[in-house]
């Protein structure tokens, strides 16, 4: 692989990206800073450049560093992650935010090694940061990656069967600019070596690239075979009071969507049974909300009705304008928008 051909097209055509430092600007000296790299991985997971922007920008201005980060209370930063999804993920940022104030002055770990010892970094975060932020020649190999070295090696299996070999002939070839490198196979994964589309004439892998000289790349990586994905069903209930305000309570702490803001649901089962309404009230139906997680689907029947304020303890009543600033995920948002309070 042509390390060298890879950074001069990187110097040419890096994206600008809010958490990153130009290769020109890197050249002078400049060095990024391992709060907003790190942020901007751990939003980037299972998320797009373009959906996580608005949040890294809003975040940064809420929470400009790590000490502020850490000191911000746990539901508010799970308030501003919401619609990101993946809410453990929320967790343990607030969480490594903490680890680094408290065991390490504020200050980062500079090694991969180091930064996997904090709360909710694993071995591609840990090595993008040590790579981005302090040159640490190790291989950053994510989904954009993936797909670029399936096509250059024109790997015959799907990558999740070949991952280690990749990352070792990934990393036989990181030089010394590593965090340039890192960002560079990035970029080209995001761009010219993109899913439905490869510009191979444009590309700096093109020469040794053996897709391209098949001529057929989008062939690769080749998709592993999917397993079904179950459905689970339920019920949830938006209840409202005399006054218009909806009754809405925390999530547990820990599980999927763990201390997210939600309105009551029964469990979630593969077999429908009928409502238990959580109170006596005109319950009306108000149609059905499906919701896909990454290991099911999920289909919630959505009831509505006016109930009396008192008697529910374990919640709070939210007035309908303040509910944009409520921690609710995509899926609660849903149930509300289906019960006409979107």
């Amino acid at each position: 692989m042509d390390a060298a051909a890879v950074l001069a097209w990187y110097d040419r055509h890096a994206r600008d990206l809010p958490w990153r430092v130009s290769p020109s600007d890197r050249a002078r000296g400049v060095h990024a800073d391992p709060y907003r790299v790190w942020l901007s991985e751990v939003m980037l997971q299972q998320t797009t450049v373009a959906a996580v922007q608005k949040y890294f920008l809003r975040f940064t201005h809420l929470w400009p560093t790590v000490f502020d980060l850490a000191a911000a209370p746990l539901d508010a930063v799970l308030r501003e992650w919401a619609g990101l999804g993946y809410y453990a993920r929320a967790r343990n940022l607030h969480a490594c935010a903490v680890a680094v104030v408290e065991r390490h002055g504020g200050i980062f770990p500079q090694t991969s090694e180091g930064l996997q010892t904090l709360p909710g970094i694993g071995a591609y975060t840990s090595a993008a940061i040590a790579a981005i932020c302090f040159d640490e020649r190790i291989a950053v190999l994510d989904g954009n990656l993936d797909r670029v070295l399936a096509r250059y090696y024109a790997l015959d299996v799907p990558v999740r069967e070949a991952k280690d070999e990749l990352r070792a002939a990934l990393q036989q070839n990181v030089p010394e600019r590593s965090g340039d490198f890192a960002q560079a196979m990035m970029d080209l994964g995001a761009t010219t070596c993109a899913p439905r589309a490869a510009c191979c004439l444009i590309c700096p892998l093109q020469p040794d690239c053996r897709a391209a000289r098949e001529g057929e790349p989008v062939f690769y990586p080749i998709k592993p075979v999917k397993a079904e994905r179950p459905v689970r069903r339920g019920h949830a209930f938006v209840m409202t009071d005399a006054g218009g305000d909806v009754y809405l309570q925390s999530r547990p702490g820990k599980g999927l969507l763990g201390g997210m803001t939600e309105v009551p649901t029964s469990d979630w089962v593969s077999e429908l049974s009928e409502a238990a309404y959580p109170v006596v009230g005109n319950w009306r139906h108000r149609g059905q909300v499906v919701h896909v997680f990454t290991h099911f689907r999920l289909e919630l029947e959505v009831w509505s009705s006016l109930v009396p304020a008192d008697g529910l303890a374990n919640g709070w009543w939210s007035p309908p304008s303040a509910l944009k600033g409520e921690a609710l995920p995509t899926l609660f948002r849903k149930v509300l928008a289906q019960a006409g309070l979107g």
